[in-house]
């Protein structure tokens, strides 16, 4: 279908902006900042902040709580954008979304960026956070459990990477795997949504080899699982995922491809590509209206994958 009409204002309302890939990072980082001040206003829920020891130094952890009694189910959760970009503000409202309407304690992850962490540094943080929330689930109002992972964009590679090391390097059980609109591979030879979708619809191929030219430090590091976890050789045993993906989205098949290398290794997986959507449309939920089901999708699966 054609792009969605509020999304392509969206878009509009932004021509005129540096294109990403031309800014220095911290120029990058405060445009990308900037988006907040457009969000609508998300669900009120309780929340605090908190550190934990982490690879790097302290690792900041911001935890939102619904209401009702506890425990609740767990969604440790990392953001998106490009191992580069974003913070636990950009992301303050998908959160409280996921909180609210997914009925689960979300511990949100301000794990090192790029360039200044380079791979592995940003999945070494989200593998020690999430065994410690895991760990330490009591104190935080959540069953050790009913612990699920999720992510969008670069967020929801790490939330892959975290899932595969968890099994392959022991840790705490995982029960699901929320991936919105995933990076799941290197952006070269790419797909053919980077073909289709490499410019006009908000996130361009030039801007993600922007974000890996940022995030590795050596070439081989590509095709590394933990790094693009579609190249790793053994999806099974992995917990059950939902993949959200959006039509006008470079990185659409690659998601896609990796919800079908989890379905042929035997794991449960519930996947929708959103008709009309572009890369990042859970943003604005309550500014696109089609975001908002896209939204509830994601909180229903939660419900029933964590019984809550």
């Amino acid at each position: 279908m054609p792009l969605d009409p509020q999304i392509q204002a969206l878009l509009e309302k932004g021509a005129g902006v540096p294109a990403t890939e031309t800014l220095p990072v911290p120029e990058a980082r405060a445009q990308y900042d900037a988006r907040v001040a457009l969000m609508a206003p998300a669900p009120q829920v309780a929340t605090r902040e908190f550190s934990i020891p982490g690879p790097g130094g302290p690792l900041r952890i911001r935890l939102y709580t619904p209401d009702g009694q506890g425990p609740f189910p767990l969604l440790v959760f990392f953001h998106g954008s490009g191992f580069v970009l974003c913070s636990l503000e950009t992301h303050d409202g998908i959160c409280r979304n996921l909180c609210a309407g997914g009925g689960c304690v979300v511990a949100s992850v301000d794990y090192r960026l790029a360039p200044e962490t380079q791979f592995p540094g940003p999945t070494e943080d989200c593998l020690v956070a999430t065994s410690w929330c895991a760990e330490h689930a009591a104190e935080l109002g959540a069953d050790p459990a009913r612990v699920v992972v999720g992510g969008d964009s670069a967020g929801g590679n790490l939330a892959t990477v975290t899932a595969l090391r968890l099994r392959d390097e022991g840790g705490p059980k995982l029960i699901g795997q929320l991936l919105l609109y995933p990076v799941t591979d290197f952006h070269t030879p790419g797909t053919r949504s980077y073909v289709e979708n490499a410019t006009g619809y908000g996130l361009t191929r030039a801007t993600m080899e922007w974000f890996w030219g940022h995030y590795l430090a050596r070439p081989e590091d590509a095709t590394h699982p933990h790094a693009a976890p579609l190249r790793a050789p053994d999806l099974a045993g992995l917990p059950p995922a939902l993949i959200q993906t959006a039509e006008y989205d470079p990185l659409r098949d690659e998601a896609e491809l990796y919800a079908a290398r989890l379905r042929e290794a035997g794991v449960p997986v519930q996947v929708t590509r959103w008709a009309g959507m572009n890369h990042g449309f859970l943003f604005w939920v309550g500014r696109v209206d089609a975001a908002r089901p896209a939204m509830d999708e994601a909180c229903e699966w939660l419900r029933r994958t964590t019984g809550g």
